[in-house]
């Protein structure tokens, strides 16, 4: 079992200067169980087994921004099983997310609303020895308004904890 550590955004990866001027932003590592996947296949397979607790969180999320006149984003394990990442075009549903960029060593996802918008990289590199695939997922949120900001008050320690839960499933061979 791979343990997720906290680290730097991973330097000359494209998430990282989306970070200039953001009002949150984090980086989770883990050695990569499953090294031959790219970056999208990485974040489908975890998505697609997201523990029950973090997407009733997400109908949970769903159901009081509704209120507040924010999109509903549906829920993490909202992907479909038998597309191939290979398949995903820029501007399609990932998901919760939009598939902004992709390449062989990192993805982007994100979503905007009128009160924050939200970028997430998956990025695949060899650590120092180039003996092991470590796989970063950096999360930066630029906050629009003052909703954007109160929104953020119980998110970010929330996000902090699924992150890191998703980044260690990167990690294990589920």
């Amino acid at each position: 079992m791979n343990i997720p550590f906290k680290t730097a955004l991973p330097e000359n990866s494209k998430i990282e200067p989306r970070a200039l001027g953001a009002y949150f932003y984090d980086a989770w590592s883990v050695q990569a169980a499953m090294a031959d996947l790219d970056p999208l296949a990485q974040f489908i397979r975890v998505a697609k087994k997201t523990p029950s607790w973090i997407d009733l969180m997400m109908v949970l999320r769903n159901r009081l921004v509704h209120l507040l006149g924010l999109k509903n984003l549906g829920v993490l394990s909202d992907i479909d099983p038998l597309k191939p990442s290979a398949d995903y075009k820029v501007g399609e549903r990932v998901g919760i997310f939009t598939l902004l960029e992709n390449s062989e060593n990192e993805v982007l996802l994100g979503d905007e609303d009128n009160h924050l918008s939200v970028v997430v990289s998956i990025h695949k590199s060899r650590n120092a020895n180039d003996t092991e695939t470590m796989v970063t997922v950096s999360t930066v949120v630029h906050i629009k308004n003052w909703m954007g900001r109160l929104y953020m008050l119980p998110v970010a320690p929330v996000h902090r904890v699924i992150a890191k839960r998703m980044t260690g499933a990167m990690g294990n061979a589920l």
